[in-house]
């Protein structure tokens, strides 16, 4: 077991709770997992209360491009969409959590289509399929091209506003949970951003929470991520005493559009869908380097293409890559029709990517597209079991926010909205039985404290340069020697720096969980450390906190239900 002696708050320092309400229970999220957990609990609980940071309709289902993986298609099956994404997952994988994945997905997936979910299809009325890096089969159902996200959130925000039993606040964020003697849940502390008699800081009295909450992009300087995306449900949860698992398996997506070395924040995703169109990716010199590194070469898992693009930008001293799709749609000889068909290809597959490029004056039709490596999704995060729930009684985990065990090193393209899918309905199947009776919070007695707001442009850098796509023993416990600084900067109470303060404490947890684990894994790269090492790192590295002293631990693999049988 190893610890660091940064101090991180054990709660957020904020104002008493100015109004209270109460709820069976209370979901965290408005994603695919929040809001599938929600509409499937609402005929079983007497009140579902739906708390988002933003709008109904914003978080990161909505940016999916790429689309949902299922074996839905003729030949395929859930085994071999096991199998893919066990490899995908180089080694790291909860085999039981993928087989759950694999074998209820396409009934999630039709239940779906049957709420409203509108997929695109070929002109013989077949659910139209396509492939992505890593899967050897046609498996990836989208929606409006590359919209996948935005239809399938318009059909789940559609089906809430149908359900009036189902009350929505929004503009809150979730400061921490209240907890009851035996340590569970009790209820849940909101920051309300708006005018009404909700306003400011107040408590959710309740017997269940369930984080939806999404992920951590917002750690590092450059993500596909919203700027909601600030960790705040996992860093809620290992205040309260859930355990992080995994933090270090960060996905970098490989393709993201390059916009120069000054921009920050939310950066254009180029959907593997792409390539699995048949782009590719070339060098300054127009060399396809993908080629010989990987049995399925532009379509290889995100790690091998990621650390492909990050070696090739290293050994050029290039800053990003790029993306030939120019021949995409090409169905005639002239150059006239040539250019007409391509376009119109990209207008009816990539409406969404072709009009993002040609906002940044790239025409994708004629032309390369810049593209490098930038954080996009965490394969860790809370630690659950099969059916979501953590170590803290009463309360459950479900989507990116959550480390269900189903994406191991490196997620498998297309796998995230099902795992939303799927597992927020296995929450639902068990959590009405397992309700806890209201209880009294005790007092808190976890150190209370805050973080400037003012650290967050240095952290992202530091992230970014220390614990981003390449990492080392150095660069790490540099990271970690400047997030101790910045964790010292207090901060006022506030939206901006209750985000900090998360942000620090998941970055605290993600670079000291990344030094731990001295190997190459997955989307983790260690160039001190360059091989997988099956001997001594396979298993999880699981961060807990104790009144603000984080301390993390390694658990070798358990074996899975086929191997204890």
């Amino acid at each position: 077991m190893t610890s660091t002696d940064i101090p991180l708050p054990g709660r957020l320092s904020a104002d008493e709770p100015g109004w209270t309400t109460t709820a069976d229970v209370v979901v965290v999220g408005t994603g695919i997992a929040g809001l599938t957990a929600a509409l499937r609990l609402r005929h079983q609980v007497d009140k579902v209360l739906v708390v988002t940071k933003d709008v109904l309709s914003a978080g990161s289902t909505q940016w999916a491009q790429g689309g949902i993986a299922a074996a839905l298609g003729p030949g395929d099956t859930p085994g071999d969409h096991q199998r893919d994404t066990l490899v995908a997952g180089a080694g790291a994988c909860d085999p039981d959590a993928v087989r759950v994945l694999v074998n209820e997905g396409p009934e999630a997936v039709r239940e779906l289509i049957a709420l409203g979910a509108n997929f695109d299809h070929s002109p013989g009325g077949e659910l139209s399929l396509t492939r992505e890096g890593g899967h050897h089969r046609d498996r990836i159902a989208h929606a409006g091209g590359d919209a996948t996200g935005a239809e399938i959130q318009r059909a789940l925000v559609a089906a809430i506003h149908a359900a009036p039993d189902v009350e929505v606040v929004e503009h809150a964020l979730a400061v921490d949970l209240l907890l009851a003697d035996d340590g569970g849940v009790a209820g849940i502390t909101l920051h309300v951003m708006g005018e009404g008699q909700r306003d400011g800081v107040g408590a959710v009295r309740c017997r269940a929470v369930v984080l939806a909450s999404g992920g951590l992009g917002q750690v590092f300087s450059q993500t596909t991520n919203p700027a909601v995306s600030t960790g705040d449900g996992m860093a809620l949860a290992l205040r309260a005493g859930a355990v992080l698992r995994d933090l270090e398996f960060v996905q970098f997506h490989p393709t993201v559009m390059y916009l120069g070395p000054e921009s920050r924040g939310q950066q254009p995703l180029i959907s593997e869908a792409v390539r699995g169109e048949g782009a590719f990716l070339v060098d300054f010199d127009g060399v396809r380097f993908m080629q010989g590194q990987h049995e399925l070469a532009d379509l290889a898992p995100r790690d091998v293409v990621a650390k492909a693009i990050t070696r090739r930008m290293h050994e050029t001293g290039h800053p990003h890559m790029w993306l030939d799709a120019r021949h995409l749609g090409r169905n005639g000889d002239r150059a006239a029709s040539e250019a007409s068909g391509q376009s119109r290809f990209w207008e009816k597959r990539f409406p969404t990517i072709l009009a993002t490029c040609r906002s940044h004056g790239v025409d994708p039709v004629i032309e390369l597209i810049p593209v490098a490596p930038a954080c996009h999704y965490a394969s860790g995060g809370v630690a659950t079991d099969l059916w979501g729930r953590s170590a803290v009684p009463g309360l459950y985990a479900t989507g990116e926010v959550a480390c269900s065990g189903v994406h191991g090193a490196n997620r498998l393209a297309s796998n995230s909205l099902l795992e939303g899918l799927v597992f927020s309905r296995r929450i639902a199947q068990v959590l009405p039985a397992e309700l806890r009776p209201y209880a009294d919070p005790t007092p808190d007695e976890r150190p209370a404290g805050l973080v400037s707001a003012d650290i967050r442009t240095e952290l992202q850098s530091v992230m970014t340069e220390r614990a981003g796509v390449l990492r080392s023993a150095e660069g790490l416990e540099g990271a970690l020697v400047a997030l101790a600084a910045l964790a010292g900067k207090d901060g006022e109470i506030g939206t901006p720096a209750w985000e900090a303060a998360n942000l620090v404490t998941i970055s605290t947890a993600l670079a000291e969980a990344a030094r731990v684990r001295e190997e190459t894994r997955g989307s983790h790269w260690r160039e001190d450390f360059p091989d997988r090492d099956d001997e001594h790192w396979s298993g999880h590295v699981d961060a807990t906190l104790d009144r603000g002293h984080l301390s993390l631990s390694f658990h070798p693999a358990p074996p899975s239900d086929e191997e204890r049988s």
